[in-house]
């Protein structure tokens, strides 16, 4: 009795760590200026128990010498109706955080934190805890964006997270560690999408693997951040390359295309797509995220990392989750 009893303690044991591995709340960005949520991003938001939206509010940019201005700013908000928290999130460009003063960084940190009130206010929307910014951050501007952070803190008087992506995880002694309440590795754009490659440029898991080698002695706590998304990549006759995000293969199945292999297909007249104006013989490769995709590199994941995090799904549209069942996110 005693040794069947050990036995079933020890499945019971087991059954109870693997259970404990996949508990990683969930929650989404929002990526659109004009705010579109209907009832299959409702059902996908509630059914896997969301609490967070993290909510892109607005770009910075900058021309030439210009001082960066707030571009893409976000329209309707009072439609995001979910039961949930909602994060800003503000995209800033590399270029903006270059050749600026420190009175440029704080007068650039009083004019976010204003903006992001007034479309708080202006919408009535409850108290925000958080202000995430989102930006390829590189060694020639890491002290001013670093310096960007620390101003907007002290502004705001909000916690301040920020998007960590892999680059500045392997190379962190170039790039440096934000000064940051929280970071969200960005666990995509393995590599170049303009590049020739047989590889998916939006996840490759050995590529990924190769990034956080060493993940675990990063000094600094995050969540994950993992794409649902898709874009088609076109190429000319010229073989120049260009993007197009949110692109699928549903789109792409009728008379004005030819598939001609795995997710590649032949444009077979001249039109426009998404706003770009496509030639008859142009190539397009579509790359996406498959569930198996997603499941592997989750698993990867949840081994690697030895601390807890959440899964922030990038981003909330029916084009994307509906291509997963909604086990398959958990």
């Amino acid at each position: 009795m005693k040794i069947k009893a050990f036995f079933l303690f020890i499945i019971l044991n087991l059954l109870f760590s693997c259970h404990k591995e996949k508990l990683h709340p969930i929650n989404f960005y929002y990526w659109k200026t004009t705010v579109d949520i209907g009832k299959i991003e409702e059902e996908y938001f509630n059914s896997l128990h969301c609490n967070k939206l993290y909510v892109r509010f607005f770009d910075v940019d900058k021309y030439e010498n210009q001082f960066p201005i707030p571009k893409a700013v976000i329209k309707d908000f009072t439609q995001l109706n979910l039961k949930a928290e909602y994060v800003p999130v503000i995209f800033i460009t590399n270029r903006s955080l270059q050749n600026l003063s420190q009175n440029n960084i704080s007068e650039l940190a009083k004019k976010i934190n204003s903006l992001i009130s007034y479309i708080y206010k202006t919408n009535h929307f409850q108290e925000y805890t958080e202000i995430q910014l989102d930006c390829d951050w590189t060694s020639s501007t890491r002290d001013n964006y670093f310096y960007l952070l620390s101003e907007l803190k002290s502004i705001s008087h909000k916690n301040i997270s920020c998007t960590i992506r892999l680059h500045q995880v392997k190379f962190r002694e170039k790039t440096g560690i934000p000064p940051v309440d929280k970071g969200y590795l960005m666990c995509y754009a393995t590599s170049n999408p303009t590049e020739e490659s047989n590889k998916n440029s939006i996840l490759d898991i050995d590529l990924l693997k190769d990034y956080l080698s060493t993940i675990r002695t990063y000094p600094l706590e995050f969540d994950i951040a993992l794409p649902l998304f898709s874009w088609g990549i076109v190429k000319n006759h010229m073989g120049k390359i260009k993007i197009i995000n949110g692109l699928t293969t549903e789109e792409l199945e009728n008379k004005k295309f030819t598939k001609i292999s795995e997710n590649r297909y032949k444009v077979m007249e001249d039109h426009f797509l998404h706003g770009l104006y496509l030639n008859k013989d142009f190539i397009i490769t579509i790359e996406n995220i498959s569930p198996k995709l997603l499941n592997e590199t989750k698993m990867y994941l949840s081994k690697k990392i030895d601390k807890p995090y959440s899964i922030i799904y990038f981003h909330l549209d029916s084009i994307f989750v509906k291509r997963f069942k909604t086990e398959e996110l958990l």
